[in-house]
């Protein structure tokens, strides 16, 4: 198939990882690949990075430069489907494609859990406006059937799939030295955009009240919220405690470092490739039952779930693993084996090939 992913989000994270790891699975199975995306955007440069072909377009904005730029597109390229992936984007292809007779087939990926309004022009987005709609997790799968009324066969949840070699436990001491951390120190760990709902903030208070030592925690990632959360620290007192280490190119290094991975998130989350990526490394995780967390961390069996915005109850389950070796390592093997049966890289393929092939067969009547 000729696909074509567009994305119209500036800024960094899962959706944007996803959207490249996916089209370099596809890639490798024969499919043509393009990504269409905003000069500006950051996923132009990764994609160039990663060998994937893309090409500008201002469809950034919902604007109707941005329509007609999209329309034109279509209009000089024919192509079998096209994946959509934020808001403007979505709506900029489903207009585009209303305005032709033979357009290709449309498939919406909505990757987090903040409400989809109800009106006509969005339920018209999510129904006649594509042939699929794709989530990243059965709890936001259910909002859009139960919540928006739309039609259930019309939509799918198919989880981010990562790469069980890639993230994989390893030596706690050698990845240590090698990051140039102490291997006598414990460390809690967090890989996340820095984005206010990440729950960096709610890690911070937790953290500070812990009182180990010989305790470090370390923040992987970079984004808008840096300001805010280098304020706290140093607020609390925690700047020869924590660790801003920016953006990795390389998260599984630090995972395997890791001996308690959290991701407080208090909103927009499907099933967060943090957590799927610190389940493959098997550490024992900590987390809440935001969007469709709860899917892949089972509390008391996989992971720890604690309420959301709760510092003192994030407070405890740190105290508590902190403190409990054995049972650090005994959920961090049952998420490896969780992780390894239900998320792999190659299932999340086989489900976007089939959801792919079926929109375009039902497009083209073939």
């Amino acid at each position: 198939m000729k696909i074509v992913h567009t994305e119209a989000s500036l800024g960094w994270g899962g959706q944007e990882i996803r959207i490249l790891e996916e089209s370099r699975g596809m890639m490798a199975r024969g499919h043509e690949l393009l990504l269409l995306c905003p000069p500006e955007a950051r996923i132009h440069q990764e994609a160039q990075r990663c060998g994937i072909p893309v090409q500008p377009l201002p469809i950034g904005k919902k604007r109707l430069a941005g329509l007609l730029a999209m329309h034109r597109w279509l209009n000089e390229h024919p192509v079998d489907l096209i994946n959509t992936h934020s808001s403007t984007d979505s709506w900029l292809v489903a207009l585009a494609c209303s305005l032709r007779a033979n357009a290709p087939a449309v498939v919406r990926t909505r990757h987090i859990s903040a409400a989809v309004s109800s009106n006509p022009a969005t339920r018209w987005l999510y129904t006649r406006g594509c042939q699929h709609v794709v989530t990243t997790g059965e709890a936001l799968r259910r909002e859009l059937i139960d919540g928006n009324g739309f039609p259930a066969a019309h939509i799918t949840s198919v989880p981010t799939g990562i790469d069980p070699q890639r993230f994989a436990p390893g030596d706690r001491q050698a990845a240590c030295v090698r990051l140039g951390l102490d291997p006598a120190c414990l460390h809690v760990g967090i890989v996340a955009t820095l984005r206010s709902w990440k729950g960096h903030l709610y890690l911070l208070e937790a953290f500070a009240r812990l009182e180990l030592p010989m305790c470090r925690l370390l923040i992987v990632g970079e984004g808008p919220m840096r300001p805010n959360i280098e304020a706290r620290i140093a607020e609390l007192g925690l700047a020869d405690r924590v660790s801003l280490v920016g953006q990795q190119d390389q998260p599984e290094h630090w995972m395997q470092a890791i001996d308690v991975f959290c991701l407080p998130s208090y909103a927009n989350e499907g099933v967060p490739q943090a957590i799927l990526q610190a389940m493959l490394s098997g550490l024992p995780i900590i987390s809440t039952p935001v969007g469709a967390i709860t899917e892949a961390i089972t509390h008391g069996e996989t992971g720890l779930i604690v309420p959301a915005r709760d510092a003192d109850a994030l407070y405890q389950a740190l105290q508590d693993l902190l403190g409990a070796p054995e049972r650090r390592q005994l959920l961090g093997t049952r998420a490896r084996q969780e992780a390894a049966a239900r998320f792999s890289l190659a299932s999340m393929l086989d489900r976007m090939e089939s959801i792919f092939q079926s929109a375009v067969a039902g497009r083209t009547g073939v």
